[in-house]
Formats: C-alpha cells, structure tokens, sequence
C-alpha cells in the first residue's frame, strides 16, 4: 500500500516524515555513524565487533515481536526470524569461509585490524529501513499485523540481514579460536 501511495500520490512521503517522531531521526543518525565508522579501515576490541550484530538482532527481534507480537503471531515471526538467520548466516559461511582479506586479530591486545567494509552500513541500514517501512504500513494498514504471509516475509527478511551479521561474527570470531591454538601473537584472515 506504501508504494502505491507513493506512485499516486508522491507528496504523502512529506506528510509521513512530518508524522515521524524525532527520535527515529536521532536513531537513523546514530545508525548511520554506526554504519559509516566501519567503511574505513580501523582497530576494534572484540567485545566492540560484536557489539553491532548483537544490537542489530536485538533491533530486529524487537521490529518481529513489537509488530506481529500482539496479534498472536509472535512465536511464529520470531521462529522464522530466527531460522532465516540461521540459514543465510550457514550459507555466507559456506560461500565466504574466511574473513575479509587484511583482517587481523591480535591476541595480545584482543584487537582486530579491519578492512573497511560498506556492508555493515548497507544492512544496519536494511533493517532500519525494514522497522521504518513496517511501522508506517502498519499505521496505514492496522489489519496487515494479522496477515500471516506479510508477517512471514518480514521476519525472513530481518533473519537474511541478520544472519548476514552474524556471518562475519563468526569468520572473525574463528581468528580468535585459531589464536588461542596458535602460538603466534597475530592471526590473518
């Protein structure tokens, strides 16, 4: 129905950004500092790589929950949420095994050396526009909330964006089990 709107009558997308809480702004602009920090090479902590996946399926469970929760399909959405992830998340880890080239991990610091990358933006990205677009169908359409196959799709969707995450998690995750094995104080990808 959004898009429809939006075809017909594209000055309703003024009127929907007008109706947005403030809040949303300063979270989308967070969001994207998030995003934008991980396009440049740069040094993290572990607790720090994984602080964003963690966060983001917090984000998107909270998206699956607060939207199809009340209507009862909350167990439902969540457990598709979730197999999805785990799905795309087993996929991206058969076809990219190892972590991207130039990242390092080291032992001595508990600190990685990270390419830039503009994935991290382009999915914390995906979901937020995800929660955004749902919340303003579900404005515009109350009755959508009980529609079993949008809320299917969106709960897939969420679970392809984070298992994305959780894919790059776990290459990162494997430098630091192969450097505790190995004796030497730096491991690359």
């Amino acid at each position: 129905m959004l898009i429809e709107l939006l075809i017909r009558q594209p000055g309703a997308m003024v009127q929907i950004v007008q109706q947005t809480p403030y809040w949303v702004w300063g979270l989308l602009a967070g969001l994207l500092g998030l995003g934008a920090s991980q396009m440049f090479a740069r040094s993290a902590g572990l607790l720090r790589v994984l602080a964003t996946p963690l966060a983001m399926a917090a984000f998107s469970a909270y998206g699956v929950i607060s939207a199809f929760g009340p209507t009862g399909q909350g167990g439902r959405t969540a457990g598709v949420w979730l197999a999805a992830a785990l799905v795309t998340a087993g996929l991206a880890l058969w076809l990219q095994p190892h972590a991207a080239p130039g990242t390092t991990y080291a032992a001595s610091t508990r600190s990685f050396d990270l390419p830039g990358s503009a994935m991290p933006l382009a999915l914390i990205l995906g979901i937020f526009m995800t929660k955004y677009l749902v919340g303003v169908e579900l404005v515009m359409q109350p009755a959508l909330a009980r529609d079993t196959t949008f809320a299917l799709q969106i709960a897939t969707l969420y679970g392809v964006f984070n298992g994305l995450f959780v894919a790059r998690s776990a290459r990162l995750l494997r430098l630091v089990w192969r450097s505790a094995a190995l004796p030497s104080s730096g491991v690359t990808a």
